[in-house]
């Protein structure tokens, strides 16, 4: 494991990307649970790719919801419903990770559905350079339907515990204490559970950031033969 300062870590990430050898534009899971700061390190690391000159796509899962009617079939603090009923995976694919993967003609949407409105969305659809990076965060990014999709594998880990408190501060001003513990304790830490025990995310990592203290973070690489690449046949 390396330790390091909070730049340590985004050099190392991008340093990564850049490692990154495909002929089609580099698609950047970085998965982890909810309130672990995915998407703080995502929007940093497209910072620093941005100031390198990358060309960078920034996306979330968020927005790949399906409206609230088809998100609760099995009820609202269901772990099960959290993991299989809350994400269109088949929408995902089919407008942004594939047409950035190979064989792909680069003509992306990066989002299908409008938080604010709770509705379907459909934006322009936008032409990624070839050498494009798309860094998207999000839960159960490495699941079966969606691992073989990303070209760089980035997973944020912290005791799901300590989730709990981060969200409860996060959420203070919105929502009581109570009302945030049950959706963690009943909804979102057993659905990281089960899609620990499904997935095993971390088997599949490129890199694994252990995020407890996020300025001081702690973090490891796959040991590869070779750098960062696409295996044939790959998605």
């Amino acid at each position: 494991m390396t330790h390091g300062t909070r730049d340590d870590l985004l050099h190392r990430l991008a340093e990564a990307v850049g490692s990154v050898t495909v002929d089609h534009p580099t698609r950047v899971a970085v998965d982890g649970p909810p309130a672990a700061g995915k998407t703080t390190l995502a929007d940093e690391l497209a910072v620093v790719l941005r100031d390198e000159g990358r060309d960078v796509i920034r996306a979330t899962i968020d927005d790949f919801l399906f409206p609230r009617a088809r998100r609760y079939p099995r009820g609202e603090y269901s772990a099960e419903g959290c993991y299989h009923d809350t994400h269109d995976n088949e929408a995902l694919r089919r407008v942004l990770l594939d047409p950035l993967g190979p064989g792909g003609d680069r003509r992306f949407q990066h989002s299908v559905y409008d938080r604010a409105a709770d509705a379907v969305l459909s934006p322009p659809v936008t032409t990624a350079p070839p050498d494009a990076v798309l860094v998207f965060d999000g839960v159960f990014l490495l699941r079966p339907e969606l691992v073989d999709r990303w070209d760089l594998r980035i997973v944020v880990t912290m005791a799901l515990e300590k989730t709990v408190d981060r969200a409860v501060s996060r959420e203070r001003l919105v929502s009581p204490r109570a009302v945030v513990e049950r959706r963690w304790r009943e909804r979102y830490i057993p659905s990281q559970q089960l899609y620990l025990a499904t997935a095993n995310p971390s088997r599949h990592a490129d890199i694994v950031v252990h995020n407890d203290e996020p300025q001081q973070p702690v973090w490891e690489t796959a040991r590869r033969e070779e750098p960062f690449f696409e295996t044939p046949g790959g998605r």
